[in-house]
């Protein structure tokens, strides 16, 4: 009862400072130019970030150096949340799943602090991807990519798509590898799981806590190395983390 009262409070209370914080973005909005509402919804985010991760309980365990250098940054997938525990670090433009530009107010917040949408079943949203990427990096900002293309909850990452590792080649930029995963298996976002359910799922405990490990940038024109690397690297981490925890029950 307690776990179901808590992640109650804590659902009201996000739905709530989002929704008050959105509307007066949106508002504002017709004031600003275009370059001001961009900057304006990543401080945004940045905002929200920090506040939701205190209130929902996260305590993230945080290995190796935050990058300081722009590249596409790759990491494994276990959850909507993934992202949100790693832009709360660094500042990146991650690319997500169309589906979620539907989603009540995450959408809407995905959409004003400059995610990348993409259908990864056509081909040519996929091309536009490629190219928007490319673009952001030019730019001087780094891009989050999760290659594995889907959540799931194995030891170790499933295949990671060929096709960002052949993008950064492309321009030259730094591969960032990351290692994320959450010490409670079923806090990953998997299979059938709608949001509201999986919230009140995870966030029903005291803390949520989390391993994060940020790898020193690869450089490569070979996009099969850099993604043999990348992979390898953090599956290694992903194992330590389960041992980890496994040692300390």
């Amino acid at each position: 009862m307690f776990s179901l009262l808590l992640s109650l409070t804590r659902l009201i209370i996000f739905i709530t400072y989002v929704s008050l914080f959105s509307v007066i973005f949106y508002v504002a909005s017709f004031f600003w130019s275009e370059k001001t509402t961009s900057r304006n919804g990543l401080i945004l985010r940045d905002c929200i970030i920090k506040t939701t991760t205190w209130i929902l309980g996260i305590r993230t365990t945080v290995y190796g150096e935050i990058p300081l250098i722009q590249g596409l940054i790759v990491a494994n997938h276990r959850s909507y949340f993934d992202p949100i525990v790693i832009v709360g670090h660094l500042n990146a433009f991650p690319v997500g799943k169309k589906e979620v530009a539907s989603w009540p107010l995450i959408g809407y917040l995905c959409k004003i602090s400059g995610v990348v949408f993409v259908d990864r079943k056509c081909q040519d949203s996929r091309q536009e991807t490629c190219d928007n990427i490319k673009e952001i990096i030019n730019n001087g900002h780094s891009v989050l990519n999760f290659p594995e293309g889907t959540t799931h909850i194995l030891p170790t990452t499933v295949d990671f798509n060929y096709g960002s590792f052949k993008t950064a080649t492309e321009i030259k930029a730094a591969i960032i590898p990351i290692a994320i995963d959450y010490k409670v298996i079923s806090d990953a976002f998997v299979d059938d799981d709608t949001f509201i359910p999986h919230f009140l799922k995870c966030f029903g405990k005291l803390t949520t806590e989390i391993k994060i490990t940020y790898f020193p940038p690869l450089y490569s024109d070979d996009a099969e190395y850099l993604l043999k690397t990348s992979k390898e690297m953090i599956d290694k981490e992903l194992i330590r983390y389960r041992e980890d925890w496994n040692s300390n029950t």
